[in-house]
């Protein structure tokens, strides 16, 4: 893949919809999560006119805080999952990559003083809508010796949701499918926390 990755919510949508183009500017995913669901229950496509899936995530049990969710592919072969930390997650988003029962990678916020601010000033009126412009949250992917493989940035915008994604270290091609699924349910869960 080409990075760095671009990732922009779809605005207007009835249900959250993320494209994700490489530094080619070619669409790698397009990804479409389904509402009304006791459990989560996301596809992952080829293309925007949604006719090749690539992957599915589902959840592990219905609406939880903690739910697991695991990445299978087009024919349900499993690839990983992600997990929230539960209660460690409420002051700063952290997540764990599993391959199997195996914890491979963690992600982390960089700064969880970025949420708290942007949530401040978004309640004061006519500053509010620059929020989304200065307050800007950025996850690091590492592996369990602490080691930096990815960078998650949301950019500056006033209206929609941009994120770019940066390699930092080498991954196989099944490490960077996990850890690329695990970024992007990442953002559909964290996406009302700036």
């Amino acid at each position: 893949m080409q990075y760095p990755l671009e990732l922009t919510f779809k605005l207007w949508a009835f249900a959250p919809q993320i494209s994700v183009v490489d530094g080619q500017n070619n669409l790698i995913f397009y990804v479409k999560q389904k509402l009304f669901k006791l459990k989560e229950a996301i596809t992952v496509f080829a293309d925007s006119e949604q006719t090749r899936p690539l992957h599915y995530i589902n959840a592990d049990r219905i609406i939880d805080f903690s739910a697991r969710y695991d990445f299978t592919d087009s024919n349900g072969a499993y690839i990983g999952s992600v997990k929230r930390r539960g209660l460690k997650s409420f002051w700063r988003a952290r997540y764990d990559i599993f391959d199997g029962d195996t914890a491979t990678f963690n992600i982390q916020e960089k700064n969880p003083w970025v949420k708290v601010a942007d949530a401040l000033f978004a309640e004061i009126p006519l500053v509010g809508i620059f929020t989304g412009y200065v307050f800007n949250p950025v996850y690091l992917v590492s592996r369990s010796d602490g080691g930096v493989v990815m960078r998650l940035e949301k950019n500056p915008s006033f209206f929609s949701r941009r994120f770019t994604i940066k390699a930092v270290d080498q991954l196989s091609s099944r490490e960077e499918q996990q850890v690329l699924l695990s970024l992007i349910m990442l953002l559909l869960l964290e996406r009302t926390r700036g």
